[in-house]
C-alpha cells in the first residue's frame, strides 16, 4: 500500500498532502523500495546489476561512480563477480546500494538487516542514518534493533 501498487481497504494514504492514489506515477520517483528479493539478476555482475537498477529508477551512474556505491556497501572487490556468486548478505547489499546511487525522500525497507552479518549491519544502519540526517524518511519493518544515531525516530510494534 506505501508503495502505491494496493490501495488501502479503508482510508486513503497521502504524500506531501496528497492521496498517492491521486498522485499515481507523479509519486513514484520520490519512493525506493527494497524487499526481500533484491530484484537482481544473476547472469549480470554485482557493477551491471547496481547500474541497471539505477537505469530503472531513471539514474545514470557511470562506472566511476558505481564502484564508489559499491565501495561504500564494502563490494568493491564483488564488482564484476556475477550475482550468481554473491552470499545472501551480499545480495542485500547490492539491493541497498541502489539507495545510495538513485536518490528520493522515502524508503521503504523490509527486513533490511536480514541475512548482513554485523559489519554489514553497521554500513546499513550508517547509510540509512545518513539518509535520515538529510531529511530523507524511512519506514523499516523489521525484526532487529536498528541502533540508529537518528535523533528522532518512532517504532510502532506489531503483536499477532
Amino acid at each position: 500500500m506505501l508503495c502505491g501498487l494496493l490501495p488501502p481497504s479503508n482510508g486513503a494514504i497521502f504524500w506531501r498532502g496528497d492521496p498517492i492514489a491521486t498522485l499515481r506515477e507523479a509519486y513514484h520517483p520520490f519512493v525506493r523500495y527494497v524487499g526481500h528479493a533484491g530484484a537482481l539478476k544473476d547472469e549480470l555482475t554485482t557493477m551491471e546489476n547496481l547500474r541497471v537498477l539505477c537505469a530503472l529508477n531513471g539514474f545514470e551512474l557511470s562506472c566511476d561512480e558505481a564502484q564508489a556505491v559499491l565501495q561504500r556497501m564494502t563490494l568493491s572487490h564483488e564488482a564484476h563477480l556475477p550475482a550468481r556468486y554473491l552470499s545472501a548478505g551480499q545480495r542485500r547489499r547490492l539491493a541497498l546500494a541502489r539507495l545510495i546511487a538513485t536518490p528520493a525522500p522515502l524508503w521503504l525497507l523490509d527486513e533490511v538487516f536480514a541475512s548482513l552479518d554485523e559489519s554489514a549491519a553497521h554500513v546499513t544502519a550508517s547509510v540509512l542514518d545518513d539518509h535520515l540526517a538529510c531529511g530523507g524518511l524511512a519506514i523499516v519493518a523489521t525484526h532487529q534493533d536498528l541502533r540508529l544515531a537518528a535523533r528522532w525516530s518512532q517504532r510502532i510494534e506489531l503483536v499477532a
